[in-house]
């Protein structure tokens, strides 16, 4: 960036630098502000019958904008410089006025959109994409907490209507409303208020999430048995629909130990069975 031309009849077009490096070049730019070159005394231009010359008051009237080149005698703009094909401009009644159209005027803003980073589009997506995931997540724990109460419980999950407008739409549903009833929050992001189909109410969605539950219930009891002896007791049976069900129950016994600092000593309690 230090390598970067001031004057701006010296500069390169910003299209001729790499494309990733436009916007780092722009931001340089707008930073060091506009080539303000004072001088006592402009350079003549123009025909015999019409000299001008450049006014250092226009300085004060364009501050965030206006440039002099005295390599090239004439008067620049830094916001059309760098998102515009012309920053060399003339007459004046054709580079500003109150036309939002006006190119000038939409190299203006961009240039402020530059450097407003709260306006970036990886800034906006990003920030999107946070209160997406938190939304989701929470719809998420919601559908969890309801699975895991139902389960512990013991009850059915599915519902013989489970249509919007159904009275009952079943045991899961039903309790995610309630939850949703008590928490505006929940209400905002779960069942017909969700986003598309990410609703995590589905049966199958139901299914593994009991799985996963029920893998770490499992885990829990590899780990309490641990090297300990275990006898396994195995019984069938029909459910209402005439399916055979299998239960595996395994029974083991936990030794739990307390230590006692009056006496110094180690006993065992009673046995617990499962």
């Amino acid at each position: 960036m230090n390598s970067l031309k001031r004057d701006p009849g010296l500069r390169l077009p910003i299209w001729d630098y790499p494309i990733d490096q436009c916007d780092d070049i722009s931001r340089a730019y707008i930073k060091v502000e506009p080539y303000q070159q004072i001088l006592t005394n402009y350079p003549f231009s123009g025909p015999e019958k019409h000299y001008h010359q450049f006014q250092s008051s226009w300085f004060k009237l364009f501050p965030s904008w206006l440039e002099y080149s005295s390599s090239k005698d004439a008067a620049f703009c830094l916001s059309c410089y760098l998102f515009t094909k012309e920053a060399n401009w003339t007459p004046w009644i054709n580079h500003v006025g109150k036309n939002p159209n006006l190119p000038h005027n939409i190299a203006e803003q961009a240039c402020k959109d530059l450097m407003s980073e709260a306006q970036h589009i990886e800034k906006i997506i990003k920030k999107q994409t946070s209160k997406q995931i938190v939304k989701n997540r929470l719809r998420l724990k919601t559908s969890i907490d309801s699975i895991r109460w139902l389960a512990f419980q013991a009850c059915a999950f599915r519902g013989h209507d489970e249509r919007p407008k159904s009275k009952n739409r079943g045991n899961f549903l039903e309790m995610i409303k309630i939850l949703a009833s008590y928490n505006k929050s929940v209400d905002e992001v779960v069942l017909e208020n969700a986003i598309g189909n990410v609703k995590y109410t589905l049966p199958m969605i139901q299914k593994e999430i009991l799985h996963i539950l029920s893998r770490k219930v499992r885990d829990v009891i590899r780990e309490e048995i641990g090297d300990a002896k275990f006898c396994i007791i195995v019984d069938e049976a029909r459910n209402d629909s005439k399916r055979k069900q299998m239960t595996l129950v395994l029974r083991f016994v936990i030794k739990m130990v307390f230590y006692v600092k009056d006496f110094l000593t180690l006993f065992t309690s009673q046995i617990l069975w499962r």
